[in-house]
């Protein structure tokens, strides 16, 4: 039996195919592809997570964060100080506000 893919995996997936008694037809990726495939993997952990809200989709999100700030080469260091800088700003979203609409001078409403 076999089974197409087209995924990013995490690196130990192939060897734990292979204890499991199967072949894992794999390739390396350029780092335009490997970034693709990133912003890929995220869009597919946070679906997973938005199905099934619990810590281990929650560190599957954290661990691409993770390899896209490498691939970008993001500093831990730069990504904090900006969100620092953004929430100083902006604040963060500890205080749980809905914005619901907008209504500016002369009666022009915008809902949000």
């Amino acid at each position: 039996m076999e089974k197409q893919y087209d995924k990013l995996v995490r690196d130990n997936i192939p060897n734990i195919i292979k204890a499991q008694g199967g072949i894992a037809e794999i390739r390396t990726l350029s780092d335009d592809e490997y970034t693709t495939y990133l912003n890929r993997k995220l869009l597919e952990e946070v679906n997973e997570y938005l199905e099934n809200s619990c810590i281990e989709e929650l560190c599957d999100i954290l661990e691409v964060i993770e390899a896209i700030s490498t691939a970008k080469k993001f500093s831990i260091t730069d990504i904090k100080n900006v969100k620092e800088a953004k929430a100083h700003k902006n604040g963060a979203f500890k205080n749980k506000i809905l914005l619901e609409k907008i209504i500016y001078e002369g009666g022009k409403t915008t809902d949000r």
